[in-house]
C-alpha cells in the first residue's frame, strides 16, 4: 500500500522518540529519517521503526460490506502469488502422482512465501498447504523407502 504523508510522520515521530530515548546512535537515525521521507509504501516505512518499541499504528481496516459505497471506490485487494497457487495444486497432485509432485509443491511453496513477505500477496495460506502436502509426501516416501530396505535387510538372514 502507497505510504500516505501521515504514515511518513508517524513513522518519523517514532524514529525522534527512539533516538530520544537512546536507541539509536545520531549516523543511524538520520539515514533511517532520510529513508522515512523517501519511503513509497507503509511496508517500508514499518521495516524502518520494525525494532522500536510504539511502531506506526496499524491502519483502520474498512468494514468490508460497505453501504452505499460502490465496489469501485474500495481499494483492490492483494494480487494472490501464482508461486503460491502452483504450491497448493502440486501438494494437491501428490495424491494422484503419487508425490511426483511433492518436491515441486516445497520448491514453489518456499518460494512463494518469500514473494508474499516481500511483495504484500496474498496467498500464503495456499503456500503453506502446498509445503505441508509436499513434505508429507517426501515423509511418506521415505517412511516407504526405509521399510523396503529394512525388510529387504531382514529378508536375507
Amino acid at each position: 500500500m502507497l505510504a500516505a504523508h501521515a504514515d511518513r510522520e508517524r513513522a518519523v515521530d517514532v524514529l525522534r522518540a527512539g533516538f530520544a530515548e537512546g536507541r539509536l546512535q545520531q549516523g543511524e537515525y538520520e539515514r533511517r529519517i532520510e529513508r522515512a521521507y523517501g519511503a513509497r509504501t507503509v511496508g517500508e516505512l514499518t521495516s524502518l521503526v520494525a525494532d522500536l518499541p510504539q511502531g506506526p499504528t496499524p491502519q483502520q481496516q474498512l468494514p468490508m460490506p460497505m453501504m452505499g459505497v460502490p465496489r469501485t471506490f474500495l481499494p483492490p485487494p492483494p494480487p494472490t502469488n501464482g508461486k503460491a497457487v502452483g504450491a497448493l495444486v502440486c501438494g494437491v497432485g501428490t495424491f494422484f502422482s503419487m508425490g511426483g509432485t511433492a518436491l515441486p509443491a516445497v520448491i514453489l511453496g518456499h518460494m512463494a512465501r518469500k514473494e508474499i513477505r516481500e511483495r504484500g500477496d496474498s496467498g500464503d495460506g495456499m503456500a503453506v498447504g502446498g509445503l505441508v502436502l509436499g513434505w508429507l509426501a517426501i515423509a511418506g516416501w521415505a517412511l516407504f523407502i526405509t521399510a523396503m530396505i529394512i525388510a529387504g535387510a531382514s529378508g536375507e538372514g
